[in-house]
């Protein structure tokens, strides 16, 4: 990332990473194709209510793994390889854990959370059995990221692209098997994401494993470093905190899609699946920022930095309005894929019709908080994300509910706060010197052992 094009070298990276995500949304939209169809309405309400909860347990550690790929980048640009290799075994170590934990608490807590997102008590059973089943996979969907983001740090994104391709469809074969065929019901479906997540961490786990790779996984070397531990934390804590407060405000705000019923939350949750695909090229654009800014700058190259910049934010707009432009006018066709109930479809293209030419302020938010990460300043979308995408989406969406209850204003609240971050996110770009402040990695590194004699 350091040599040669900067055009040429974003591009050839996030091409995989666009392809990886696309197949990860495509099983996740098959997903619900295939139990909307076979299990009716009711049932993909049950797997729609669970989404936000999902993304709010997982994303806190899947945003920590993001930190080691900061470290691990910056020192892969410096030539920092022994200090790298020390924080993927300290974040494989810290991924263990947390998965462990991550899976007791989703199962044990299930019920009562969904209860109290008031989940209607007509799918109340389905979505229980979905997302406790889920949940006894979420050891393997944390260490898939934290394997990817050690092979995309180090520029390695073609890899992690094949796997996940190969876990999507093996998903996809699970789910007319368990579905089409055998008719096991909603916890089905979560069994075969299950098994399919964790044939992709043991792809990836394979790969790191072997010797001759830019950073080999040694299983004896895996253990907690506490400096690196530190260091992960600090680029990586952030990140996860920002991840969580967006997936709070989600929850909440999926606890008032589904107080207005079963047909609201079918809606809501097929609308969800299409904007998953206006997620791609932000998604892999925000990736290749981070991981081509944390090489750069490790090197010491700003200007290659700036100008990966300047690239990436345009593509990603771009690239993002032109799926939202698409998406608003397909609505109706889209949703009826996964219910043809004229009051789902009538919910789902509104929501579609509020949202999807709005989605270039999305994409810049997210392309400058990749930005900010491969910088070093995760701090900065962190404390944006928690003040617009949490605080004031949620006391938006409170005052709202209370004075008016019309479902059209939950709609609302992500358009109305991707325009406010955005509006930060450009001041913050402009203005600050977040160029400097981030000392080349191996120069660093050797400063800290002078002070320590």
């Amino acid at each position: 990332m350091t040599e040669g094009s900067v055009k040429g070298l974003i591009i050839r990276f996030a091409i995989p990473i666009f392809l990886s995500q696309l197949f990860q949304q495509l099983y996740n939209t098959v997903d619900s194709l295939i139990v909307g169809r076979f299990l009716g309405k009711g049932a993909l309400a049950a797997v729609s209510s669970s989404g936000p909860l999902i993304f709010l347990l997982i994303s806190f550690f899947t945003g920590t793994a993001a930190g080691a790929g900061v470290v691990i980048s910056r020192d892969f640009g410096a030539g920092g390889e022994k200090k790298g290799s020390r924080a993927l075994h300290t974040n494989v170590a810290f991924g263990l854990a947390a998965g462990i934990v991550l899976t007791v608490f989703g199962v044990v807590l299930t019920p009562t959370i969904l209860r109290l997102m008031n989940t209607d008590p007509s799918v109340l059973p389905d979505s229980i059995a979905y997302f406790r089943f889920y949940f006894l996979g979420s050891l393997a969907v944390v260490m898939y990221n934290i394997f990817t983001s050690t092979m995309n740090a180090v520029g390695d994104s073609r890899r992690p692209m094949q796997y996940l391709i190969c876990s999507s469809v093996l998903n996809v074969l699970l789910d007319l098997l368990f579905i089409g065929v055998f008719r096991f019901g909603v916890a089905s479906a979560a069994v075969a994401t299950t098994i399919s997540q964790l044939v992709s961490a043991l792809l990836c786990l394979n790969r790191l494993l072997k010797k001759g790779t830019v950073y080999q996984l040694k299983l004896r070397e895996i253990r907690f470093h506490g400096d690196m531990l530190r260091e992960i934390m600090k680029y990586g804590l952030p990140t996860g905190v920002q991840n969580s407060v967006i997936g709070l405000a989600n929850v909440i705000l999926q606890s008032n899609v589904n107080s207005f019923g079963e047909d609201a939350m079918a809606g809501y949750g097929s609308y969800v699946k299409i904007e998953g695909f206006a997620f791609l090229p932000i998604t892999c654009f925000s990736m290749a920022m981070t991981t081509f800014i944390g090489q750069n700058l490790g090197a010491g190259k700003k200007d290659r930095a700036r100008a990966g910049a300047r690239f990436g934010i345009a593509m990603s707009l771009v690239l993002a309005e032109l799926i939202g432009v698409l998406i608003y006018f397909a609505a109706p066709a889209l949703i009826r894929m996964f219910n043809s109930d004229a009051e789902v479809v009538r919910l789902g293209v509104q929501q579609a019709r509020t949202e999807a030419l709005f989605y270039f302020l999305l994409a810049f938010s997210h392309i400058i908080a990749g930005v900010c990460r491969g910088a070093g300043k995760a701090i900065v979308p962190m404390v944006i994300m928690l003040s617009v995408w949490c605080v004031f989406r949620i006391s938006y969406i409170t005052v709202m509910m209370h004075f008016v209850n019309k479902i059209g204003l939950i709609y609302w609240a992500y358009p109305l706060t991707w325009g406010i971050s955005s509006v930060i996110y450009l001041i913050y770009f402009l203005k600050s010197d977040w160029i400097n402040g981030y000392e080349p990695a191996e120069r660093a590194w050797k400063t800290k052992k002078a002070l320590r004699g």
